[in-house]
């Protein structure tokens, strides 16, 4: 069994959620949690179901002041060295159905900064990267009257100066003991942490409120906003409160979360049919057994299986997930065939994603924020 790490910057070994809980210091969504969501929204996203969201920070707090008549806003983001994939649209789709539900606020970071301190890229890629993310974000289908994009270097002037506040509260052995950082670590990369903290209370500041702020992100993110909630308090400003999501697993089966940095083993929010086809057959870990035979006889193991287990994020009838996963373990479904239901299922979701990414160059003038 490999060691487990998990942090912003390093995603590996084998990941026990529960454990992550107790070192993070996080709250399990519980059954309280889910009534009151369904009591205001009238449903259950199948993420919370089916526990994929599944811990918080204070997300009580927030719903405390919903239930009051206070709305609060949501803050998410994405660092463009590369092209989305289905791990980031999977959090991108729950975020979109916070904002259409609630009916609120969304403040959308690129950083394009920390990518590209970071990453062995020139600034002028970041760049490029940056508004082909945002073609995949626009093309999510976010209410244009209620999001707002922040990109870091853009809006270097408003965020800033509360950047430099942020940094003030934070030592570099801090920094070092949430990420590992070493002297050798660029003086960049040291302050970004700063930068990233910024849009919890932002947009309080442009707007002379006072509202709750809720990330929704994965979980591996979670050192730095576990700084961030204690800087901003120093601040003045309310502590966000975080609601935390599984890590896709990758198409290979191996452990830690989905990645586009290998193009050819990852699904793209751009790749064509053919392509989608080709990569989940190929590469997709199978829980069937070595020949036809044994698996009608044994069945098909629905936990290591990853078309199985990618399906409870794109078939959200319960009713019909449940019948696959009994086929499966039972063996009267082989893992190609499941391997086919997972192919269609993704592929009306990107057909209708890329239609609207076709249009989405002509809305990013609409979605950037303008103070």
């Amino acid at each position: 069994m490999k060691k487990m790490k998990v942090n912003p910057y390093n995603v590996n070994g084998d990941i026990n959620y529960d454990k992550l809980i107790s070192e993070f210091g996080i709250k399990p969504i519980d059954k309280n949690i889910l009534k009151r969501i369904e009591a205001i929204t009238g449903e259950i996203h199948p993420y919370l179901r089916r526990g994929i969201f599944f811990a918080h920070r204070d997300l009580e707090k927030v719903l405390d002041a919903y239930e009051k008549g206070e709305k609060f806003f949501l803050y998410t983001g994405t660092g463009p060295s590369g092209p989305i994939h289905l791990g980031h649209y999977s959090v991108w789709s729950f975020v979109k159905w916070l904002q259409d539900k609630f009916d609120v606020e969304l403040w959308f970071q690129f950083t394009d900064d920390e990518k590209f301190l970071y990453k062995d890229m020139t600034y002028e890629e970041i760049q490029e990267w940056t508004k082909e993310n945002m073609l995949d974000v626009i093309a999510m289908g976010f209410n244009p009257n209620k999001t707002h994009f922040l990109i870091d270097t853009k809006h270097a002037g408003i965020i800033y100066p509360e950047a430099i506040k942020v940094a003030k509260k934070i030592t570099f052995s801090t920094l070092k003991s949430a990420f590992g950082f070493t002297d050798s670590n660029n003086i960049g990369s040291i302050f970004y942490t700063a930068m990233q903290t910024v849009p919890c209370f932002l947009p309080n500041i442009l707007n002379n409120e006072n509202k709750y702020c809720l990330i929704p992100m994965g979980v591996d993110q979670d050192p730095h906003f576990r700084i961030s909630r204690d800087v901003v308090e120093k601040l003045g400003h309310k502590k966000p409160s975080i609601i935390h999501a599984k890590f896709m697993s990758p198409l290979t089966g191996v452990t830690g979360k989905s990645s586009s940095s290998n193009y050819d083993k990852t699904i793209l929010m751009t790749d064509d049919a053919k392509t989608v086809a080709k990569k989940i057959n190929k590469y997709s870990f199978s829980g069937g057994k070595d020949t036809i035979e044994e698996h009608r006889e044994k069945g098909g193991n629905i936990e290591v299986d990853v078309a199985c287990q990618w399906l409870k994020y794109f078939e959200h009838n319960d009713e019909k997930l449940s019948e696959i996963y009994d086929k499966y373990s039972k063996g009267e479904l082989l893992s190609g065939e499941v391997k086919k239901i997972l192919i269609d299922k993704i592929n009306n979701e990107l057909s209708e994603h890329q239609r609207r990414r076709m249009n989405a160059e002509g809305m990013i003038d609409r979605f950037i924020f303008k103070n």
